[in-house]
């Protein structure tokens, strides 16, 4: 089985959309926010990191490469 790998331009989206979400988290207080809105741009740094994308493995797991 073939790991999904993120082309460099949606692991340049998934940095940018991380960055954003923890900026408006950081403009909310981050003692206000709970603690479930840091799992999405933990996986997103961690995907524009190493390449690796969770959503597209599961993602063709369901619907079968095209």
């Amino acid at each position: 089985m073939a790991i999904a790998k993120a082309s460099k331009a949606m692991r340049f989206f998934f940095f940018n959309t991380a960055v954003f979400i923890l900026i408006g988290i950081w403009l909310t207080g981050f003692d206000k926010v709970h603690w479930f809105l840091y799992i999405v741009p933990g996986f997103f740094l961690f995907a524009a990191a190493v390449g690796i994308c969770p959503g597209l493995i599961i993602t063709q797991k369901i619907f079968g490469k095209d």
